[in-house]
């Protein structure tokens, strides 16, 4: 089964050399230089990323990458996200198949049948049109060889983000990748557009503090209960639960940044890079 590149040509470029270039200019400016991929065991368990158009928040996922790439490849990725699109089940898994995108194809590992239990679906239907997931693809390519296990989220309550992490607690020698973006906002609610920037990053910096916790229960009440439009916050609880389990005792945050520093406007989103170990 072929999963053809849905985002590609609007989140980032459909052309293979100019993929190339912007991944690259995303980790100059993320990282400060391009990535030594270090093949030895690493100490990173968990990574949160962005998943906007790769102008607004390429530098923010790529210094991420960067910092996961020289601390140790796996060559092996669970990579969880939102279903923005309302198709297929809740909570579904594609479990085989090959994904594409301009710089090739990656296969599904074979540990993604492990997944096939409890609230998790087998429905390559809910990945089909999905971003979240298919925008992380082309910076792991640049880095190296791997396969990977996907996941999307409708449902991001407390017990289903709990159950889904205990379930890829036990899928061995991966890295987890939770895909999200921050605040969500619009100039219509502030006097200024300034005001909406230091909005969204305020109330961003009350989830961070969450993240970098470890506090999974608490990112979802607090995204919950004050209203945060953040998008991917049961993935990211999910990947929390699942990498203390595995022995993580530790998050930093590793760049920030919002969709206003890029294009100033009336409309504004925020992204943080976050490595857990």
């Amino acid at each position: 089964m072929l999963r053809r590149p849905a985002a590609a040509g609007t989140f980032y470029p459909y052309d293979k050399e100019s993929l190339l270039s912007l991944i690259e200019e995303s980790f100059l400016k993320g990282h400060g230089k391009l990535p030594v991929r270090n093949d030895d065991k690493g100490r990173i368990k968990g990574i949160v990323v962005p998943h906007a158009g790769y102008i607004y928040s390429g530098m923010v996922a790529a210094a991420a990458y960067a910092r996961m790439a020289e601390d140790g490849w796996p060559g092996k990725f669970v990579i969880i996200g939102p279903n923005h699109t309302g198709y297929g089940s809740p909570v579904a898994v594609m479990s085989e198949g090959i994904w594409e995108t301009p710089l090739g194809q990656v296969k599904i590992s074979d540990d993604a049948k492990k997944c096939l239990r409890g609230i998790i679906d087998d429905d390559p239907l809910a990945h089909r049109y999905e971003h979240s997931i298919e925008v992380q693809i082309p910076f792991l390519q640049y880095i190296g060889e791997f396969e990977f296990i996907p996941i999307v989220l409708g449902m991001q309550d407390y017990e289903t983000s709990i159950e889904v992490g205990e379930i890829i607690s036990e899928i061995d020698d991966a890295i987890i990748i939770a895909s999200t973006d921050f605040s969500h906002e619009r100039f219509s609610h502030f006097p200024s557009e300034k005001d909406i920037e230091e909005f969204v990053e305020k109330r961003d910096m009350m989830a961070i503090e969450k993240i970098l916790s470890m506090d999974e229960k608490g990112l979802i009440e607090l995204v919950e209960e004050d209203g945060i439009t953040m998008c991917g916050y049961g993935g990211v609880a999910a990947m929390l639960h699942a990498v203390k389990r595995n022995g993580a005792r530790k998050a930093e945050l590793v760049k920030y940044s919002t969709s206003y520093n890029v294009e100033p406007g009336t409309y504004c989103v925020g992204y943080a890079s976050i490595i857990v170990e």
